[in-house]
């Protein structure tokens, strides 16, 4: 896919193009370490606000409810208003957010918060993706949607890393206040330096015409089935890695298998780090070869179910550390797993539709991890603090979203092919 030819108006890419999507992708890693600082807070924040497993896994949910429910109105409001808008009032919300919880003086005043950061961090990697689309190559999409997710993970690695050191250091509310300065920073470079698009680069002007304009953008969008097959997929492979890193992974690590928080954070580490990797690998074969996406993502599902099911069913007390291990690198294939939900869901969309697109596409594994985080905290109150039943809902999970995977299949690959003639015939008959 390296060689394929530029389509009509493909943007140029280059130098400018990457100082642009970097302070767009800056963004959405500060984004991303305000989303996962809870990971590394969690049984901090069950003895600050005095809750159980249920009421601690309600930030989580409530956070992701929100994120997955902005998902398809922020895919809107970018194909409306463009990135640099949306994404400042992403940095805006999410920035309150987080400076709210380390101020919050209540259970109910930090749940607030974390709705709020939420709501701005849902609107980051839809508005990273568009621009994307617009700074660089069509065949360079699935590269650059991986080096985004990979930004996020980085993101995921500070807090993990530095702000969980900072927490135990300086207390919560300096840690997170503290944290919340990043977001101003990121804020200013977009005022100063980000550009929706390169000179000569303007999109035509979308016609809005209320909302029949929103059901139009939506349905046709549905009506793709690589749009379809797209989020399930991010549903399927995104939630097992999201659940451990956003909250139950420490808990499970230290209550669970009877490990130090320093080895458990080294644990979590080893997740992120391995993202990183996998997703430099998974961008590259995808660029290469395209049929290398749907045997990736089935590849990284059974495999994950697989070192799941091990884990839980080993005979003895704990695991050993080296199946631990196993089972985290395993987990760090899951992130770049689910974005090639994107790269299904991209070439059968036109490019007023890609924001609408990437938001249903990336509804999925918000939703699938919302309702594991509940599943996982009510399972652990039911049953006293039992882990292995209590995870046996990804197995639920993963079956669902495997069911319609291979259902939606061939409708996309059909699609996609189809889409893909009239690409090249208009190429051949549009001056570029």
């Amino acid at each position: 896919m390296t060689g394929a030819s530029p389509l009509p108006g493909d943007p140029p890419g280059g130098r400018r193009a990457l100082v642009v999507w970097g302070i767009g992708v800056s963004v959405y890693f500060v984004a991303v370490t305000f989303r996962t600082s809870l990971g590394v807070a969690g049984l901090d924040a069950a003895d600050r606000f005095g809750v159980n497993a249920s009421a601690l896994s309600t930030f989580s949910i409530l956070q992701l409810l929100v994120y997955a429910g902005m998902q398809i109105p922020v895919g809107l409001l970018v194909d409306r208003l463009g990135t640099k808008k949306v994404l400042g009032i992403g940095a805006v919300l999410f920035t309150i957010g987080q400076l709210g919880f380390a101020l919050s003086p209540s259970y109910g005043m930090a749940l607030a918060s974390r709705a709020l950061l939420g709501c701005g961090d849902a609107m980051t990697f839809i508005s990273v993706l568009r621009l994307g689309s617009r700074w660089f190559p069509a065949r360079r999409g699935p590269l650059i949607g991986q080096l985004a997710g990979l930004a996020g993970m980085a993101g995921n690695l500070v807090s993990t890393l530095v702000l969980a050191r900072l927490l135990h250091g300086i207390g919560w509310t300096a840690a997170f206040a503290g944290s919340a300065l990043a977001g101003v920073v990121v804020f200013v470079l977009l005022l100063l330096f980000l550009k929706d698009h390169p000179e000569g680069q303007e999109p035509d002007p979308v016609r809005h015409q209320g909302a029949a304009y929103v059901r139009r953008q939506v349905a046709a969008s549905w009506r793709e089935p690589g749009t379809r097959l797209g989020m399930w997929v991010h549903f399927t492979t995104q939630f097992p890695a999201m659940v451990f890193l956003l909250l139950w992974g420490m808990p499970f690590l230290v209550e669970a298998q009877g490990l130090d928080r320093a080895t458990a954070g080294e644990l979590l580490t080893l997740v992120v780090l391995s993202n990183m990797v996998f997703g430099l690998v998974y961008g590259q074969l995808i660029a290469r070869q395209h049929g290398a996406r749907l045997p990736l993502v089935l590849g990284t599902v059974g495999v994950t179910a697989l070192l799941w099911a091990a884990t839980l069913a080993y005979p003895g007390e704990t695991a050993p550390m080296w199946l631990l291990v196993v089972l985290c690198t395993v987990l760090g294939a899951c992130g770049p797993a689910s974005m090639i939900g994107f790269d299904f869901s991209r070439p059968v969309n036109p490019p007023e539709r890609q924001g609408t697109a990437s938001g249903i596409t990336n509804m999925g594994g918000f939703i699938a991890s919302m309702t594991t985080l509940f599943a996982v905290g009510v399972l652990l109150d039911a049953t006293g603090g039992d882990y292995g039943v209590a995870f046996a809902a990804v197995f639920v999970l993963q079956a669902l979203g495997l069911t319609q995977i291979l259902r939606l299949r061939g409708q996309a690959a059909r699609r996609e092919r189809e889409r893909l003639v009239v690409s090249r015939v208009e190429s051949v008959h549009v001056p570029v």
